[in-house]
């Protein structure tokens, strides 16, 4: 009888009903929608992130510079007296590598880090920068009135960044977030021997290969593989392992950057403040920091997603409820005589709420159904008709020269590729992905949407006499 009842009723009010299931699927498929992009947006973000930190390090540690970090010094300074200045065509060929950005760590923090609560792992690495300065003494510009100025246009400078890879770490540190493109990585035979694993981007720029040759420091490496980085990561032009690192640059038992991976998700903040608890003088960052440091268009489109499209969707969604119930109280007023004259045949108050509240479960379900298909396409069209978004990240804590150009004593030149830790812009393809978590809340919402018209219009049914709706059909 409840099925049979409930089917007639709603065939003959189909156009309310179309009506207020549609007012529903509004609702919901803009609540399935805004979900979803913020879910993509969120997903840019990581990916940028993720650029900076690589798969599996939650935490980095670093140090300011010193007052004496920032600028290798070569020992000569264009002084036109003999002096400690080579004689006019004296050949140089200096070749060192050195720490220009980060302040230093002992190596005894890494493993202090790592005994913490809530830290599953960490290594620690060096980001250096190999400087070539190759050319002859030229001889002394009298007329330039001495100084540096005799030397500018007499040397080839270049340099590349290195970076020092705790091998015993496995994934984790600079490495972590590269994917390898021909070659091998580093094993732990390779602890104290000179082989390197080389960007796909400076292989390509050196014409480098698995079997070449890389000098650093005047010292031959052997490449062993190359590795390619997400678009925008902030890599390093060759990696060697740490202790041929700290050994080459004069750093033995130093490094100047920690690299963390917290136990869970969860626990990265509470490790973070172990982290500045156990080392106050040091620069700890995690991924919410620097996404708040992310501008761009990333950033506008997560600010128009989390502010505008969640209070839009709650505004529609509330309007879409407040239609429902109250269409379904006008319907159980025009049906005054029906619900009286089933009252007077027998029919408790409870038994009428019951049909009414089944006619509005249905509506709402039926809203669901098609709210969902409406956010699938909502969706849809936002992963293929929104444009590439850029995200701009800014240096990383403790940077001192965030740009490429380095300054030498005896002059000004240019340094190759910029630094490791210089600000860059990364392009991302906004997606908007729906998962079933949101169509399950989105189901959930249109079945309450419809229960509380259910309830409005079963209370209004209650409140009916059947005296007077008997006395309206007489």
């Amino acid at each position: 009888m409840f099925f049979t009842y409930l089917r007639r009723e709603l065939r003959r009010r189909m156009r309310q009903a179309i009506f207020i299931a549609s007012g529903l699927a509004v609702g919901i498929g803009l609540v399935i929608t805004v979900t979803a992009l913020s879910a993509g947006v969120k997903n840019a973000q990581g990916t940028v992130l993720h650029s900076l930190y690589g798969v599996g390090t939650d935490v980095t540690v670093t140090k300011a510079p010193s007052a004496q970090t920032g600028r290798p010094s070569f020992g000569f300074h264009g002084a036109t007296g003999t002096g400690t200045r080579p004689a006019a065509g004296t050949k140089i060929d200096i070749d060192t590598l050195g720490n220009f950005s980060l302040g230093t760590l002992s190596s005894a923090s890494v493993t202090s880090v790592s005994g913490l609560h809530d830290v599953a792992a960490a290594a620690g690495g060096l980001t250096l920068t190999d400087t070539k300065i190759t050319g002859k003494i030229p001889a002394i510009n009298t007329s330039g009135g001495g100084g540096g100025g005799g030397f500018r246009g007499a040397f080839t400078p270049t340099s590349f960044s290195v970076a020092g890879v705790d091998i015993s770490q496995g994934e984790l540190g600079p490495l972590s977030s590269g994917k390898l493109a021909s070659g091998r990585t580093f094993t732990a035979a390779d602890a104290s021997a000179n082989v390197a694993v080389v960007d796909s981007d400076y292989a390509k720029q050196e014409k480098l290969k698995v079997g070449s040759k890389v000098t650093i420091a005047k010292t031959s490496f052997t490449v062993v593989g190359i590795v390619s980085e997400p678009a925008g990561a902030s890599s390093s032009d060759v990696y060697v392992p740490l202790a041929r690192a700290q050994a080459l640059a004069g750093l033995n038992g130093k490094v100047n950057t920690i690299y963390v991976a917290a136990a869970s998700a969860s626990d990265i903040s509470a490790v973070s403040k172990e982290i500045s608890t156990a080392m106050p003088a040091a620069t700890v960052t995690n991924s919410s920091d620097l996404a708040s440091e992310v501008t761009g268009s990333l950033a506008n489109t997560s600010s128009l997603a989390n502010n505008l499209g969640r209070w839009l969707a709650i505004a529609v969604l509330a309007a879409a409820f407040l239609l429902a119930s109250l269409l379904t109280m006008s319907a159980v007023s025009r049906r005054v005589r029906e619900f009286g004259t089933l009252k007077a045949l027998g029919w408790q108050s409870r038994r009428v709420i019951r049909q009414v509240m089944g006619e509005s479960l249905v509506i709402g379900v039926a809203g669901g159904i098609v709210g969902v298909g409406l956010g699938y396409l909502g969706a849809t069209l936002v992963s293929r008709l929104s444009p590439t978004l850029s995200a701009s990240v800014g240096p990383t804590t403790g940077s001192a020269t965030p740009g490429g150009a380095r300054t030498f004593s005896g002059g000004n030149f240019g340094g190759g590729r910029a630094s490791a830790n210089a600000g860059h812009t990364v392009a991302v393809h906004l997606t908007a992905p729906v998962t079933l978590a949101a169509i399950a809340v989105a189901l959930a919402l249109a079945i309450g949407g419809g229960l509380i018209a259910g309830i409005f219009g079963g209370w209004r049914a209650a409140r009916l006499r059947p005296a007077a709706a008997l006395a309206k059909v007489e």
